[in-house]
């Protein structure tokens, strides 16, 4: 795309949003950022802009944005909010970050979407390529901007990208060589006006512009995906537990098989794979296969599973003492996300559950709450809901602040016992982003020695 002397408006000053404004400069465009939050609470990033000559607003979104000739829209913003509604208004064309930095990418593109284990998955493909001496950079949604990857990487290397439905909301060309599409819970029900329809579209958009010389990797235990596969060209490949595929991998007598076709080929051994649960099963399959359609052998493949470690904030062990195994899952922003969290333990949990609610339906954790946890502490701005849920099925305390509460869990946690944060919300009532947060749990718990 050629967009020397266009005039670029960029929404959001954060990581995807600057980095997008530094591509554009380096193309020739003549980007401007806009961002509603205040200049008091943007210096860094002000000072970052000003060192680039990179023209900036904050505070307000200007008619200087809306006369620039694109806009880009960074992750974040909602697409209900006013810039990019008013963009839409007066006919400006809107696209995401995703395909802005797509329109320059030179390189192999694997994209992991779905509601739950984004992140252990790109994760997992980005270390299986790095085993196996492959040219990568985990991106995207995982906090490395795409922008910033396509700037750095080479054409021979693979930028592995997680992607949000956030970022697919506004792409037109993307096309992924590979496509992963994980599963599909109800989530972020706020931002999609509890239509589930559109949330379930914008996840299928990551392969709608795939061809015939492109691999779509999908759970093909999941019905929500098998009810909405879309008629795509590419080549489509499911993973299972359950079931033998023709196409696609599996688990059978404790291996993970690839058949295509019906042919089949040992790949590694379940016990080979240093994740625990069942969602972690079926996150490395996909990664697995993905990594063989990028060209990675067998061998590598098997020693990078065993040596992969999990990622921070998602079923992380902070440390165990006394016989108490604290967890942190701060990256469990949703119900489906905490439902798998607890099936990867066999019970005598202390559950801290809460936070910013997305229209959460907490009978998704009922059966495995009464399974499995022995009391709940119900946190942030949903503690009232929490409490109100769960009150007269299981013990529950409600500590609406979020220090008093895990000083409080981990106090009462008795040997053999698993303190589990798994809030199955956002975390914006109390902070800036589950990372935050996480480290704020951790900071808690390994400070109480």
């Amino acid at each position: 795309m050629n967009i020397n002397g266009l005039h670029i408006g960029i929404i959001g000053a954060v990581r995807s949003g600057v980095s997008a404004a530094l591509l554009c400069k380096e193309k020739g465009g003549i980007p401007f950022v806009s961002d509603f939050r205040k200049l008091e609470e943007m210096q860094e990033v002000a000072e970052k802009l000003k060192s680039e000559n990179i023209d900036f607003e904050f505070g307000v979104h200007s008619e200087k944005l809306f006369n620039s000739d694109l806009i880009i829209t960074s992750p974040g913003v909602p697409t209900n909010s006013y810039p990019i509604q008013e963009a839409l208004k007066r006919g400006k064309k809107v696209i995401s970050e995703i395909e802005f930095a797509y329109l320059f990418c030179k390189s192999e593109i694997v994209a992991v979407t779905g509601t739950n284990g984004k992140t252990t998955t790109t994760s997992l493909i980005s270390h299986i390529l790095t085993e196996a001496g492959r040219e990568n950079i985990a991106a995207g949604n995982i906090g490395f901007p795409f922008s910033q990857a396509v700037r750095e990487i080479s054409e021979n290397g693979v930028i592995v990208l997680e992607v949000s439905s956030f970022q697919l909301d506004f792409v037109e060309k993307f096309k992924p060589n590979v496509a992963i599409l994980l599963n599909i819970t109800p989530d972020h029900m706020d931002r999609y006006e509890n239509n589930l329809q559109k949330y379930i579209d914008s996840k299928m958009r990551i392969v709608e512009n795939q061809t015939e010389n492109d691999v779509f990797i999908f759970n093909a235990e999941d019905e929500v995906i098998l009810r909405n596969l879309p008629a795509n060209k590419s080549m489509n490949y499911g993973f299972s537990l359950k079931e033998k595929l023709l196409n696609g991998i599996y688990l059978e007598n404790g291996k993970f098989i690839i058949s295509e076709n019906g042919k089949t080929e040992e790949i590694a051994e379940l016990s080979e794979l240093s994740l625990r649960g069942e969602h972690n099963w079926m996150n490395a399959m996909s990664a697995i296969l993905a990594s063989k359609k990028v060209g990675i052998s067998n061998i590598s493949i098997k020693k990078a599973i065993s040596s992969f470690k999990s990622v921070e904030h998602r079923l992380e062990l902070v440390k165990e003492e006394n016989g108490i195994k604290f967890i942190n899952d701060s990256k469990a922003t949703n119900p489906d996300s905490t439902y798998f969290a607890l099936r990867s333990f066999d019970g005598n949990i202390k559950l801290v559950l809460g936070g910013k609610d997305k229209g959460n339906d907490y009978s998704l954790i009922e059966a495995e709450v009464l399974k499995r946890v022995k009391k709940i502490y119900a946190i942030g701005s949903s503690a009232q809901k929490v409490y109100d849920y769960f009150k007269d099925k299981v013990e529950v305390e409600l500590i609406v602040e979020f220090a008093p509460a895990i000083k409080k869990a981990i106090c009462e946690c008795k040997h053999g016992e698993v303190l589990l944060f798994s809030p199955a919300c956002a975390s914006f009532d109390q902070f800036n982003n589950y990372e935050e947060r996480g480290r704020e749990f951790k900071k808690l718990v390994l400070e109480n020695e």
